[in-house]
């Protein structure tokens, strides 16, 4: 990347938080920087900063080495994606489902401001209750209200980790996946909700795997969209390139907005369309 070598390196713990904390121990000091997968540390919503308590204690023995989970790249890239993809989709003309959107204020707001006939499903999924968001402003009181809330409390309760992402729920919130044009968030979220028929569908999403392209082509998904570049056979999420950046910058600490932005201006990242 801008001609630095990097060497990238996938540790996955499937889901055990004992393992994992023991993993930023072992290795804090001996890299220049953690991409922080399958867990948040921080939710960024409406200008705010909200931190997950049980995933700070987690990293908590990572001293040396800054951890990224991809939040602040993901309020700029994301934000950006959907300015670029205007031309293609035109937002005010596409029914938007984001299955969970308090993790990607960004994307939420960007598509807001496009004019975009959006439903933020984080009371349909993350509460089990029915009762969809239509307005960024809706979805900003309900930030306000439960963030501080929701961070105190083990993430994986609503949070597929571990062996829930291979799993799905049918429910309530599965007649908005028949409403929309285009299904945008988390990927692991948003399989697990998904109905088995989703033909002519657009998702929209960063991470991707060969399996879940497999996937949604089996769903009769017509169209994928990713907000990350892929390298080699994936898609890799936000706090992969997140701490890639910050290791290229030399600094220890997570970046500004602007300077990911100017990152990802000069390493020309761009939406990935898919026609599958």
């Amino acid at each position: 990347m801008l001609g630095q070598p990097f060497i990238i390196e996938r540790l996955g713990t499937d889901g055990d938080p004992e393992k994992m904390a023991a993993l930023f121990q072992a290795l804090d000091g001996r890299v220049d920087a953690f991409g922080l997968g399958g867990a948040d540390l921080y939710v960024i919503a409406d200008e705010k900063r909200y931190t997950f308590r049980n995933v700070r204690a987690l990293v908590k023995n990572a001293v040396q080495t800054p951890v990224l989970d991809g939040s602040g790249l993901k309020n700029t890239l994301e934000r950006d994606a959907i300015a670029q993809l205007d031309p293609v989709l035109n937002w005010r003309t596409q029914k938007v489902l984001m299955v969970s959107a308090v993790d990607r204020f960004g994307m939420a707001e960007a598509l807001a401001q496009h004019q975009a006939d959006i439903v933020f499903g984080d009371i349909v999924f993350g509460l089990n209750l029915d009762r969809p968001l239509r307005s960024i402003t809706s979805l900003r009181r309900v930030a306000r209200l439960v963030l501080p809330v929701i961070t105190q409390l083990p993430q994986d309760w609503f949070y597929p980790t571990g062996a829930k992402q291979e799993s799905s729920v049918q429910g309530s919130g599965t007649k908005y996946y028949a409403w929309a044009d285009v299904i945008a968030g988390d990927t692991h979220y948003a399989k697990r909700y998904a109905p088995q028929d989703l033909t002519g569908k657009t998702i929209l999403t960063q991470t991707i795997t060969a399996a879940d392209r497999d996937w949604m082509k089996a769903r009769g998904v017509r169209r994928l969209i990713t907000t990350t570049p892929r390298m080699g056979s994936r898609n890799f999420a936000t706090n992969v390139l997140e701490a890639m950046f910050v290791a290229l910058s030399g600094k220890r600490e997570a970046l500004s907005g602007p300077e990911y932005l100017e990152f990802i201006r000069q390493v020309g990242f761009r939406p990935e369309v898919n026609e599958l």
